[in-house]
């Protein structure tokens, strides 16, 4: 029985930059997303922000996270942070 509690279902799962952490035990996702205009064939980008929970408070201001999918915390959290992947958000390719 231990085995299956620990084994979820397939979830979303969205990479995203943390744009507050100014609630108790919730942050503020922005989730970007690229996509080609069906008409004019160039590239937009639209963002998308998520409330997501983090028990431990570990996200900071500016940190690039992994969230996923989970029942409805709250009104608007249905979110929860899986892992911060990058500290302060420093970009791969800062040169």
């Amino acid at each position: 029985m231990a085995e299956t509690s620990q084994v979820r279902g397939h979830r979303k799962e969205r990479v995203g930059e943390v744009v507050s952490n100014k609630m108790q035990k919730t942050i503020v996702v922005r989730v970007e997303r690229r996509f080609r205009h069906p008409v004019f064939k160039k590239v937009v980008s639209s963002f998308e922000k998520f409330y997501a929970h983090d028990e431990s408070n570990t996200a900071k201001l500016g940190d690039l996270v992994r969230i996923q999918e989970t029942r409805p915390l709250s009104r608007t959290k249905s979110w929860r942070l899986v892992e911060v992947l990058n500290p302060d958000g420093t970009s791969k390719s800062e040169a």
